[in-house]
């Protein structure tokens, strides 16, 4: 064992010699192959030189002279050439576009060093400068250090993977003698000088790079294709600003260091704590780290998106189950939203009339949600176009197919709207989806476009493979209420047939008293079981409503208000129902109908309001139709429930109720020539609207139908 620094020298002087030969001779034999045809780089038999006559100067005259030093440097812009040759393989020039910059800066930092020698030869005597230009090398060379051994790191995890084996062990090599370098800087800055322990080790190093360098050579090459994915591209990226934020510490704590005294240590004090704040301030920023990757995307590659890895996290949004995963309406949101960057959304998808209403919201309680999200007019713009519209452009008068006088105007009101994004399925459209304004906002280009019209029809698929499983799972229901209808078509064929054998022996059996007595029981019998048996039917069933006339839908809710209020007379935990305004509305309607359906309304709003909370009933007129309100205050529905379940038969989520009421009303409503409409919040409350023609609007309609038919019989 070595323990004097003599021992250290010696030892060291035969380390540098033997790795001098050995680059020698790897140089030769390289050029040797080259000679006789066989593949052998350039740049890196040069470099090989360069390290041995390197090599030989630290082993003859001393690792700090003058001409050592400048052997170094010529040793390291041979190795940064091998690099730049590593990247640009295969002559694919693009791929090397994006280190090229950080490969010139290196240089320029290391072409540095003869100027620092220079003025280290005209500073001579005084000691203190001396230092500082010990100390600003040593720095050059832990940025030298540092940024080549990103650079390795990238040529290593950007290469495809058969192609690793490539340049494994010229990595290795790279590494492992910049990565001693690193250390051995380091040390010499904290120190001040370099111990004579690891100029020696440092010998060692090179010669075990030398060693990796040959083992790659004999096993041969090919073509390298540099293709680095973004995860990696970004961890360079920041393991660089670490180092030369690390530089940036170094540098300014020696700087205040000159200063002495407690000036020094209130500047450093200061320097750390402004440091940690603008660390703190900055990382967690997302709008920062979107910036990031913005840029990178934008000029360290070909495409903005790494396809693989948005397809596997799409097929994670998509594919999650279990009792904790959202619905799927909130995934297909969720899912188009990630690509984008953007932190919430919502789905429109087609109601019954042909518009678009509410579906789902992901992350996105805030937005005011008209119940008919977009009419039937621009439902059909995006089916027929599957345009993908941008609203900032649509917002700054930008008209590409006519999607400006599509948009709904409470769209392009809210900045906070960023683009439609239409699901089609087959040339129809099952589903929009609205993006919000991403913390980095940015201009959507035709990557955008492509990948979001792709992402858009497989969204399509899953959404028109749930509604067809919603559809198959409704039939199945309504066969079971087939079944059930059979028990009670039953129950009528039995009371049929005792009516049948009565009237037969009526005819026998009509003059004798026993037997008119014996009839009458069981026609009243029957009467009354064919009487109760309409009456539990009656309840569920819609049917078409007869004997339309014009009826005030004012004193209507005014009449349901006084006999609620008579109900619940000095009940104060009884929700109380308050008429706020009855304006005159006469509609088209039948009225028992209209209040089967208003009190069915009125007693969901009760049931989901808290004890003593109000339920208001209004009236007014829009345009053609009469609009009455039915409004709480209650717990509210989320839009899920309101697309998937309200309306929908046998869903009940009462103990033991049927699961009809909303259906029911809804189709009662509609036989009458109206609509029913919903908007609620969760928390906050529903509004349920029914909308009727107006009386003189339907009698005017009619008249005019009327007109036609007879001019139609008349030309007939």
């Amino acid at each position: 064992m070595i323990a004097s620094p003599l021992g250290w020298t010696g030892f060291g002087q035969w380390m540098f010699v033997l790795s001098a030969f050995a680059a020698m001779l790897l140089a030769v034999w390289l050029w040797d192959r080259r000679r006789r045809g066989k593949p052998a780089s350039r740049a890196e038999m040069s470099a090989l030189a360069l390290g041995g006559v390197w090599a030989l100067f630290v082993a003859g005259i001393g690792a700090g002279t003058f001409v050592a030093q400048l052997a170094e440097v010529a040793r390291n812009l041979g190795w940064l050439f091998v690099l730049y040759s590593l990247f640009a393989r295969d002559n694919r020039h693009n791929t090397v576009g994006p280190v090229r910059p950080v490969l010139i800066v290196l240089a320029m930092v290391e072409l540095l060093q003869p100027v620092l020698l220079l003025l280290n030869l005209r500073a001579q005597g005084i000691p203190a400068a001396i230092t500082m230009i010990f100390q600003i090398s040593v720095m050059f060379r832990l940025l030298l250090a540092t940024g080549a051994l990103v650079l390795v790191h990238n040529l290593y995890a950007g290469a495809m993977t058969a192609q690793r084996a490539v340049v494994r062990w010229t990595c290795l090599a790279l590494a492992l003698m910049w990565g001693y370098d690193l250390n051995y800087y380091t040390i010499a800055y904290l120190g001040g000088a370099v111990p004579a322990e690891l100029v020696a080790l440092r010998g060692l190093a090179q010669g075990l790079s030398i060693l990796l360098l040959a083992l790659g050579t004999l096993r041969g090459g090919s073509a390298l294709r540099f293709s680095p994915s973004r995860s990696v591209a970004f961890q360079s990226l920041s393991l660089l600003v670490i180092g030369a934020y690390l530089l940036v510490m170094v540098g300014a704590a020696q700087s205040v260091s000159w200063l002495g005294g407690n000036v020094s240590q209130l500047a450093q004090l200061g320097f750390a704590f402004a440091t940690t704040v603008v660390i703190l301030a900055l990382v967690p920023s997302g709008r920062l780290r979107s910036y990031l990757n913005v840029m990178l995307a934008k000029h360290f590659f070909q495409h903005r998106y790494d396809y693989r890895a948005e397809w596997q996290r799409f097929t994670r949004t998509i594919g999650r189950g279990g009792a904790n995963a959202m619905p799927l309406h909130a995934r297909v949101v969720q899912s188009l939203a990630d690509i984008t960057d953007s932190a919430r959304g919502l789905l429109l998808v087609p109601g019954d009339n042909g518009d678009l209403t509410l579906a789902a919201r992901w992350q996105w309680h805030t937005l005011e949600v008209p119940a008919e999200a977009m009419d039937a007019k621009a439902a059909a713009f995006f089916e027929k176009r599957g345009f993908i519209v941008d609203l900032d452009e649509v917002r700054a008068g930008i008209d590409h197919q006519g999607e400006a006088e599509a948009m709904p105007r409470w769209l392009v009101a809210e900045e906070s709207v960023w683009a439609l994004v239409p699901l089609l399925h087959y040339d129809r459209l099952v589903g929009l989806v609205v993006l919000g304004r991403p913390a980095l906002a940015r201009k959507l280009d035709w990557e955008d476009f492509d990948l979001l019209r792709v992402v858009g029809q497989q969204l399509a698929s899953y959404l028109a493979e749930h509604n067809g499983q919603v559809a198959l799972l409704e039939a199945s229901r309504f066969d079971e209420f087939n079944r059930r209808i059979a028990f009670v078509m039953h129950d009528i064929k039995n009371l049929a047939s005792q009516l049948a054998l009565l009237s037969r022996n009526a005819e026998r059996h009509a003059d004798n008293p026993e037997f008119r007595k014996d009839m009458l029981v069981t026609l009243r019998n029957a009467a009354d079981k064919l009487n109760g048996l309409l009456a539990r039917l009656s309840r569920y069933g819609a049917g078409n409503v007869q004997g339309l006339e014009e009826v005030d839908a004012a004193g209507v809710i005014n009449a349901i208000a006084a006999r609620y209020a008579a109900g619940t007379s000095g009940n104060i935990d009884m929700p109380q129902v308050y008429v706020t305004d009855a304006q005159q509305c006469p509609v088209l309607a039948n009225r028992e109908t209209l209040e089967q359906v208003l009190l069915h309304l009125l007693q969901n709003a009760i049931d989901a309001s808290p004890p003593g909370m109000a339920v208001f009933l209004q009236t007014r007129v829009d345009g053609l139709n009469g609009v009455i309100e039915v409004i709480d205050t209650g717990c509210g529905m989320s839009a899920d429930f309101v697309r998937n379940r309200l309306f929908k038969p046998f869903v009940s989520t009462k103990s033991g109720g049927f699961g009809i009421g909303a259906f029911e009303a809804r189709e009662l409503v509609r036989a009458m020539r109206g609509r029913l409409d919903v908007e609620s919040r969760e928390g906050l409350g529903s509004r349920f609207t029914v909308r009727l023609p107006l009386a003189a609007a339907a009698n005017l309609a009619q008249s005019l139908e009327n007109a036609g038919e007879a001019g139609a019989q008349k030309v007939a």
